[in-house]
């Protein structure tokens, strides 16, 4: 009971996180049930299962507060859940030799979205044009496969690129990113059954996870609507550097060189610049917004 109460808990911690900053569910609730011991098809299946529930929460608060682009939705939903079917039944030891390389073009799209965002320091980011629907399609079929096999990447490959074309309001890049996984979680879970059946998934722990996501969606789709879009991409920007600096820095060939404290050193190091960025956007916003409220007749858009 204890197990499921815990499972609950961090499953209303995730989907905050993720339907806030559009990634981190899958990921938070693969590694806890990976530490419980499950194998890595039982653990992405039953994250999935439970990812049906919560991502339809998800959308549905997402579209009520106004955070969704369906024109995005549209071009990545199906052939992201195409992907995910096929991952699902894929799912290997690729997948794990994939990470490194993943977790490395992450990092690298994190730093460039928080610098991207912090080089504009006089005026806020206007967000104007469209993501072509070629770079769309291929982006929503690696992001489904990716999801599948690793338990969780829809958001942390999806959210950063189309953070970083500039192009979206990071809201909607948020909501879009949620609202379309529910057609990613489908086809995972849909891949999932054929390949395991019913006896490869643990139920309890996907009601449990579920619970916590529905309860957690409509607050986390307020919580994005208020967010500025500077801190909300900042914020996105700071966990993609710091979840796949974690990844990297835990990889066998990586941990053989580098002493444990060396890593934690360095983690602590990106966590302490990640909350020094954070606040220098919120100052920076509240400023502006000072500023605005001093002179009503030119006030923008946040």
């Amino acid at each position: 009971m204890r197990t499921l109460i815990l499972l609950g808990l961090i499953g209303l911690a995730a989907q905050l996180v993720d339907g806030s900053l559009g990634m981190a569910y899958g990921v938070t609730s693969s590694t806890l049930l990976l530490t419980a011991g499950l194998a890595p098809a039982s653990v992405s299946a039953t994250v999935h299962l439970a990812e049906i529930g919560t991502t339809l929460a998800s959308g549905a608060s997402h579209w009520r507060f106004g955070n969704i682009d369906w024109r995005v939705v549209g071009f990545m939903a199906v052939p992201g859940g195409i992907a995910a079917f096929l991952g699902a039944n894929v799912l290997t030891a690729s997948g794990e030799a994939a990470e490194p390389v993943m977790s490395v073009l992450l990092l690298l799209l994190g730093i460039y979205v928080v610098w991207r965002f912090l080089r504009l320091p006089d005026r806020r980011p206007s967000f104007s044009g469209k993501v072509p629907g070629f770079l769309l399609v291929p982006l929503a079929m690696v992001a489904g496969f990716m999801d599948a096999i690793g338990g969780g990447g829809w958001g942390p490959v999806g959210t950063p690129t189309l953070l970083a074309s500039g192009r979206i309001r990071p809201r909607k890049v948020v909501g879009s990113i949620d609202a379309s996984e529910f057609v990613v979680s489908l086809g995972a879970s849909a891949g999932f059954l054929l390949a395991l059946g019913h006896t490869g998934i643990n139920l309890p722990f996907v009601l449990a996870l579920l619970i916590g996501g529905i309860i957690a969606a409509p607050v986390a789709a307020w919580l994005v609507r208020l967010m500025a879009p500077r801190i909300l991409a900042v914020g996105a920007g700071g966990l993609i550097i710091f979840t796949n600096a974690r990844t990297l820095l835990s990889i066998d060939a990586v941990d053989a060189v580098l002493p444990a404290a060396a890593s934690a050193i360095i983690l602590l190091a990106i966590a302490a610049l990640w909350a020094a960025a954070l606040t220098w956007v919120i100052r920076k916003e509240l400023a502006e917004k000072r500023a605005e409220a001093s002179l009503p007749e030119e006030r923008v858009e946040a």
